[in-house]
C-alpha cells in the first residue's frame, strides 16, 4: 500500500508524529494539507519555524531540525476509523524508525499513538515521564480542524512549551 512519505533524517531535534495521514494529505502527497488543519500555523506561531510553511513545502521542515512521521500509515478521513489492531501493528515500525533516526525529542500530536505504545489509559498533555529509547516524549493536542476542543491560541501555548524545551537540544 502506498502511503504518505515521512519527512525524516538522522539526529533531528524534534520528530513530530501524527496519528495517521488524512485522506486529503495522502492524495496531495503532503502532510497537514486539510483546510482546517492548524499544524503549520501553530508550528510557526510557537517558534519552531521562522515563517508559516505551506503544506506543499513540508520537506523544508528539515531545515529547522524537525521532521514528520505518522504512527499508522493507513490514510483515513478521521483517526476514529483506525482499529486497536492497526495501532498495535504499527508499534514495531515506529520503534524501528526511532532507533534508525534517533531524534532528540519525539512529539506526538494527539494521545492515541502514545497511549497505544505506553499501555496507559490516561496520558497528560506535555512532557511525559516515560521515554522511548531514552528519548524525551511530548504529547501535544492534535492540530486537526476536527479537534475543536483546542483553539489555535491553546495549541500555540502547548507547542511553545515544547519548543522552549527542545530548541537547544
Amino acid at each position: 500500500m502506498r502511503t504518505l512519505e515521512d519527512i525524516i533524517k538522522d539526529d533531528l531535534r524534534v520528530l513530530f508524529c501524527g496519528i495517521n495521514p488524512g485522506l486529503k494529505a495522502f492524495l496531495d502527497g503532503h502532510h497537514f494539507t486539510g483546510r482546517g488543519n492548524r499544524f503549520w500555523r501553530a508550528l510557526h506561531l510557537s517558534g519552531f519555524t521562522p515563517h508559516e510553511i505551506a503544506p506543499e513545502n513540508d520537506r523544508t521542515l528539515l531545515e529547522y531540525g524537525c521532521g514528520l512521521t505518522t504512527f499508522v500509515e493507513r490514510p483515513t478521513a478521521g483517526a476514529d476509523e483506525l482499529t486497536k489492531n492497526e495501532f498495535d501493528a504499527s508499534a514495531g515500525l515506529f520503534y524501528r524508525k526511532i532507533e534508525r533516526f534517533r531524534p532528540r525529542h519525539i512529539v506526538f500530536l494527539g494521545k492515541q499513538a502514545f497511549q497505544s505504545l505506553s499501555g496507559e489509559k490516561t496520558i497528560p498533555w506535555g512532557l511525559q515521564a516515560l521515554k522511548i529509547s531514552d528519548i524525551p516524549v511530548w504529547v501535544l493536542p492534535n492540530p486537526s480542524g476536527r479537534n475543536r476542543g483546542f483553539t489555535l491560541e491553546v495549541l500555540v501555548l502547548a507547542y511553545r512549551q515544547a519548543y522552549l524545551t527542545t530548541r537547544h537540544a
